[in-house]
């Protein structure tokens, strides 16, 4: 291998298994996804946890993105690094260490909106007790949560108390209401829609309810994963038929539609036209029975929290098509993928596999090979999770 192997981005490609980003369907995505945005009426934050890779988002926020979301306050260190400033954390942040992070960030970049979310009484005390007396405030949103779910209030009772809390706390400022559907099962069939549709009026219906007490002229209302942003709509669309509209900026936080998948996403995503833009490539090791093959990627390489992989493509060790090959994945371990049902592969093969649930595939890989509409790398980026 020589200097010619190596792009751009510092990498040397040919190296299996290697994780492969189809650049022009990313693009794709990014536009579709904005486009869809805008025709709803309604911003987006993309949720970057899903890649961390710079020029991956710098994309999306060229696009038009409102902001961005993240999950930790390190994300959050590290979107500034990139220069977003306009940072959804969608969590409650109340480590003393995370509180004095977001406040020294806060004093030094006036022109930061820094979210996050608060869901408790003491969740409220811990951010006023570090936000005291910033010039800056902390932007604070009522995580609404669903039952059985995970983080933000149950009952929505409960709503009114905490917005008073936040509104009485020097260095925190209400700025509005935010839930998450997604907990729901990724399945788009009448009962979860049901759920779903539930989850969406229950935030709207705490958001008008709070409407009084919020401290921004335009307070946000945020939802939306990858899943169910059109479910986020209809509810709005159903609430302003049913009473006069409420002033407020509607954010989604999707995230995993910029690569898409072969999975989950594939099935349950309502933007039709997004591409899968994401391959992991590995060799076949092994053919050690009748109709089986093993092959060189495994949970280290792939993720499978939520199915296994699936095979695209397969070429032989020169590089020649196999356009008969199928095979099923039926066992990972942590560098093997078991194929069964195999038909014409053979040891030495390369094989193309489709992954389900792009956030569990990027923070395994150091290095990003980037393709071109025809499969040939010309970049590397380079994922930072920490």
């Amino acid at each position: 291998m020589d200097d010619r192997d190596m792009p751009p981005g510092g990498h040397r490609t040919g190296q299996l298994p290697e994780l492969r980003l189809d650049q022009r369907a990313l693009e794709h995505n990014v536009r579709l996804m904005a486009a869809w945005c805008r025709d709803h009426g309604v911003q987006l934050a993309p949720h970057i946890k899903t890649t961390m890779t710079r020029p991956i988002v710098e994309r999306q926020l060229a696009a038009g993105a409102w902001g961005v979301t993240v999950a930790t306050v390190t994300q959050a260190g590290i979107a500034l690094d990139w220069g977003a400033r306009r940072v959804i954390i969608a969590n409650q942040v109340i480590h003393r260490h995370d509180l004095a992070l977001l406040r020294r960030w806060l004093d030094e970049t006036p022109d930061l909106e820094l979210y996050c979310l608060v869901d408790s009484s003491q969740g409220v005390d811990l951010a006023r007790s570090a936000m005291d007396g910033t010039p800056s405030p902390l932007r604070v949103l009522i995580d609404v949560g669903a039952d059985g779910g995970r983080t933000g209030i149950r009952e929505p009772a409960a709503a009114g108390d905490l917005a008073k809390a936040v509104r009485a706390s020097a260095g925190l400022l209400l700025a509005g209401v935010a839930g998450y559907e997604g907990v729901r099962p990724n399945r788009r069939d009448a009962a979860t829609l049901t759920e779903v549709d539930v989850h969406c009026r229950k935030a709207i219906d705490v958001f008008r309810t709070l409407a009084p007490l919020f401290q921004i002229t335009r307070p946000v209302f945020s939802m939306g994963g990858s899943a169910f942003p059109d479910r986020v709509v209809h509810a709005l669309e159903e609430a302003a038929r049913r009473s006069a509209p409420v002033p407020m900026v509607t954010v989604l936080r999707s995230g995993c539609y910029v690569t898409h998948d072969h999975g989950t996403y594939e099935h349950v995503s309502p933007l039709p036209g997004l591409k899968a833009a994401l391959t992991v490539r590995a060799v076949v090791l092994s053919t050690p029975e009748p109709g089986q093959a093993v092959v060189g990627a495994g949970k280290r390489e792939l993720p499978y929290d939520a199915g296994l992989p699936v095979l695209l493509a397969a070429r032989d060790a020169q590089g020649a098509p196999r356009p008969a090959a199928t095979a099923v994945a039926a066992q990972i371990y942590d560098h093997h993928l078991v194929l069964t049902d195999v038909r014409d592969l053979h040891v030495g093969d390369e094989v193309d596999l489709g992954i389900s649930h792009p956030c569990s595939a990027f923070d395994r890989w150091p290095d990003i090979t980037v393709v071109d509409g025809q499969g040939h790398p010309h970049d590397v980026w380079h994922p930072r999770f920490r």
